[in-house]
């Protein structure tokens, strides 16, 4: 079966690195270049993007900001998986934000903005501090402000006001403001559908942040009724949506309750993980989903954790001298705070984990891999 992928980026690579055994050919459409590539390689394929659609028989995705004309050709191939209203979902707020509420999944309160005394509006109706993301376009923290006082609302709107000038009459431009949540701290799931409906979800995986983008997940135990929240959370939106493929879903966890963060319609940087800790990745269930297998075994085989690794030039070899440690590179050229690649490391135990998370801090500089001590620490005392 010969399959395509929107975007040429790390995802469409470890999605063929798990599709190739499954006897599944993947291309990948670069929606910047225009070019049809293969995704290890990136050689170029003389194919036009209605080219590659004629020839594939499924089309799927690695990102949901997808032009919308080249979205619409996919979509009116009838081969395109997760589908065009989970992708708009994905890419737009406040279209997520309906989404949520139709479905009764909580979420943080929240105001769409399109003029400065919806802003204004927003601070009496929602409360100080504002959270405040554009609707469109927004990704590893940015376009996003924080409003603390009514003093900072005529700095902020200035820089709103250019975001939402810059929308079109076809793709207008908006922001939402929402009320900041208190939370404990920051969990994702993520989750398989098939074409038949059935559902395999991953165990809820704990992220950490720096500068709003990811640096840390772990996957360990995980209280129970956190864990339904997820699975009911997940089968709510992704039947909302008649979904097929990965859907990974971040919450905020307020004293054992979950509120949605964002969805995203593909494979997750916080499932990483699943390549060491579980039989099936998130990478292969995506590819079988799509394609039509049954899908993989999700249970948590190991306790693991995956370290985002950003802006640097290498990923150090020593990191490979510890057992159950395993990195993958990207491939991409090298940029401050650019993700390129990842470290997954893999326990029997908590306790385990942590001294292999332990030795890793030896190796790789907190300043550049925040959070791997002070996580090992916490795994210690739990």
């Amino acid at each position: 079966m010969n399959i395509l992928v929107l975007g040429a980026g790390q995802l469409a690579r470890m999605m063929s690195l798990e599709a190739a055994p499954l006897n599944l050919n993947i291309r990948a459409y670069d929606v910047g270049t225009k070019q049809v590539v293969h995704p290890l390689t990136l050689q170029s394929f003389e194919q036009t993007l209605e080219d590659a659609i004629a020839f594939v028989d499924v089309i799927t995705c690695e990102f949901e900001h997808i032009p919308d004309d080249v979205l619409t050709l996919c979509c009116d191939s009838g081969k395109f998986f997760p589908g065009k209203a989970a992708i708009k979902a994905g890419g737009d707020r406040s279209i997520e934000k309906a989404l949520l509420d139709k479905t009764g999944v909580p979420s943080a309160p929240y105001k769409l903005i399109t003029e400065k005394q919806h802003l204004v509006d927003s601070v009496s109706l929602l409360g100080l501090p504002l959270v405040i993301k554009t609707c469109q376009a927004g990704y590893d923290g940015k376009g996003q402000w924080r409003l603390k006082s009514v003093e900072q609302i005529d700095t902020i709107w200035a820089e709103m006001a250019e975001f939402i000038k810059a929308g079109t009459e076809a793709f207008p431009h908006s922001i939402i403001a929402e009320k900041m949540i208190p939370f404990d701290r920051e969990v994702s799931v993520i989750g398989a559908r098939d074409k038949a409906g059935n559902i395999a979800i991953y165990p809820v995986t704990e992220n950490q942040h720096t500068n709003g983008v990811l640096t840390l997940s772990l996957a360990a135990e995980i209280d129970l009724n956190v864990q339904q929240q997820a699975i009911d959370a997940f089968n709510k939106l992704s039947e909302k949506m008649d979904y097929v493929g990965v859907l990974a879903i971040e919450f905020f966890d307020v004293g054992g309750q979950l509120m949605v963060n964002e969805i995203a319609p593909r494979v997750h940087n916080s499932g990483h993980w699943t390549q060491q800790g579980t039989v099936c990745s998130q990478f292969e269930n995506h590819m079988r989903a799509v394609a039509g297998l049954p899908l993989g075994d999700t249970q948590l085989q190991k306790v693991s954790a995956m370290i985002n690794v950003l802006g640097q030039a290498s990923i150090s070899k020593q990191v490979l001298s510890i057992s159950d440690v395993k990195s993958h590179w990207y491939g991409k050229a090298q940029r401050i705070g650019r993700k390129m690649g990842h470290i997954n490391v893999s326990a029997e135990s908590n306790s385990a984990l942590a001294n292999k998370l332990l030795q890793l801090a030896d190796i790789l500089p907190e300043e550049d891999y925040p959070g791997v001590k002070s996580t090992a620490l916490r795994l210690i005392e739990s």
